[in-house]
């Protein structure tokens, strides 16, 4: 990298990559980790050459804990099918993923209008799960769309902003679900599992 490309590389949104190909919040994420664990962490970098990034992390001193395992999340019978929309190819893959290995059918799609198109051939969808950062119509505008021509279906945003968009006044708007990234898929599948409980 650059040095001024260094600089400016923990910057929420900043990225190096064409419109559309990169959130620019992958490495500002990464920055806030190490922050709130009190770390800190550097960049090296050299054109041509490479970089090395350096984590640095409190030592614990003290008695050695015995880690408890995260239960597995109980799935509901699955009656229907499941539309994740996210334009970021790796975060899209990763959900389709999970929520595959979680025994549910599963479509995608990159940005709004496929989803609608999606929604048409599709009426089996139960679960819209939309990031808020969408090109073209967003996620929040995705999601009154749906609900306009398909009210039964529930919507989940997947979003680390997601909750700024959503609340106003301190408060979050009735009826929005928010599932912040990062997430485990456990934590993915009871979100899931809790919406269509309720449905």
């Amino acid at each position: 990298m650059s040095a001024e490309t260094v600089t400016r590389a923990f910057d929420r949104f900043f990225t190096t990559k064409p419109v559309g190909q990169g959130t620019g919040l992958g490495l500002s994420q990464v920055y806030g980790f190490v922050g709130q664990s009190n770390g800190h962490i550097t960049l090296c970098s050299e054109l041509g050459a490479g970089t090395i990034v350096n984590i640095y992390l409190p030592r614990f001193v003290g008695a050695e804990e015995t880690a408890v395992r995260e239960p597995v999340a109980e799935m509901a019978p699955i009656h229907g099918t499941l539309l994740v929309v996210e334009d970021d190819g790796d975060v899209r893959e990763y959900v389709v993923t999970a929520l595959t290995r979680l025994g549910y059918r599963v479509l995608e799609a990159g940005e709004a209008s496929a989803a609608l198109s999606i929604i048409e051939r599709h009426p089996e969808v139960i679960l819209l799960l939309t990031d808020v950062g969408l090109p073209g119509l967003n996620g929040r505008q995705l999601a009154e769309e749906v609900s306009r021509r398909c009210p039964e279906i529930k919507v989940l945003f997947i979003s680390g902003y997601a909750r700024h968009a959503m609340v106003h006044n301190g408060v979050l708007d009735n009826g929005v679900e928010i599932l912040s990234k990062p997430f485990t898929v456990n934590g993915l599948g009871r979100k899931v599992t809790q919406i269509l409980q309720q449905a």
